[in-house]
């Protein structure tokens, strides 16, 4: 069948006398649905608007330490047609903050709820109004360059996975600058991130993690990468490691049976490959034998072993000595 056969039976289809009247019957109810929404819009209604704010007239030593552009909600009564223009489309231009207006003391500025509601209707047209604003009044805070450098703290929970372990944390600022007034300097001596969650982890992972907020403090960062890198746990040893006598009377040394021993712990595969015996120092003292004098076994102690080590034991507990004379 040919292409034009097709089209002429499906407009003979819908212009047959059925159809025909089905076609003005839904022409009319879109058209009552166009006038029905065109009254609705053009009635009054209520809405919450945000309205982005932005300080002006700073002085080049003074630091804002509050946001640099806050956002203020507004209760905004107006025709429905100008309130979806509002929320959807141009918005509504950022109110201005006159810094040397409304600065007051001790690094503290307040701008009242009528001054709020005053500048947001100066922003409207004539058919707006203004209702309410939140919060009720605009407090920001500023200093003089006032700062202290701070330690920086992941927060949240990270998990590995079994048989894992997390064996570095790195941080790309381990520590950052803060502004704010002297006092509130004086009480922050660390700042943490917002918390992080991961579970069941089994390869390195990099979070971007922004800093904790603290009203009436500015942050530089405001945030930091931290980096989990992972290592598989296993049970390795190390031997080889020297005994050494200490405490020894002068022109006395100490020799052991055996010179040597093993050392066992569980520790991460790559911790184990920067490992070796001068890293540990196992000692006997000669004070303990003082205490026995009728044992021929002095006990051994492991006193220095590199950090990162779990369930750490020699493979004995003591050992056989002879004490001599140094010429």
């Amino acid at each position: 069948m040919k292409i034009g056969d097709v089209l002429r039976k499906v407009s003979n289809f819908l212009f047959s006398w059925a159809n025909r009247e089905f076609l003005i019957f839904l022409f009319f109810l879109v058209l009552a649905g166009i006038f029905w929404l065109m009254m609705t819009l053009n009635e009054t209604y209520e809405q919450e608007i945000k309205i982005p704010v932005r300080y002006t007239n700073i002085p080049k030593e003074a630091v804002l330490t509050s946001s640099e552009t806050d956002t203020l909600r507004a209760m905004v009564s107006d025709r429905g047609i100008s309130l979806i223009t509002y929320l959807y489309k141009k918005g509504i231009p950022p109110i201005e903050i006159d810094f040397l207006r409304y600065a007051g003391e001790n690094g503290t500025g307040t701008v009242a709820n009528s001054d709020l509601l005053k500048m947001i209707n100066n922003h409207l047209p004539a058919s707006a109004n203004a209702l309410s604003v939140k919060p009720e009044r605009l407090v920001f805070y500023y200093n003089y360059g006032e700062k202290k450098r701070v330690p920086v703290q992941w927060q949240g929970t990270v998990t590995p996975d079994q048989m894992y372990f997390i064996s570095d944390i790195k941080y790309s600022a381990d520590s950052i600058n803060i502004y704010a007034s002297p006092r509130v300097l004086d009480s922050i001596q660390i700042v943490f991130t917002e918390p992080v969650k991961y579970n069941n982890l089994r390869d390195s992972v990099t979070f971007n993690c922004r800093l904790r907020k603290i009203e009436g403090v500015k942050m530089v960062p405001d945030h930091v990468s931290v980096t989990f890198s992972t290592d598989i746990l296993t049970e390795l040893s190390v031997d080889e490691i020297p005994v050494m006598g200490i405490n020894l009377p002068e022109g006395k040394m100490m020799r052991t049976f055996p010179a040597k021993v093993m050392v066992k712990f569980v520790a991460g595969i790559k911790k184990f490959e920067s490992i070796t015996a001068d890293d540990f120092e196992v000692v006997a003292d000669y004070y303990e034998l003082s205490r026995d004098t009728a044992s021929a076994y002095c006990p051994i102690h492991l006193r220095t072993m590199p950090q990162g080590l779990s369930n750490v034991t020699l493979n004995i507990d003591k050992v056989e000595y002879l004490i001599e004379d140094v010429e």
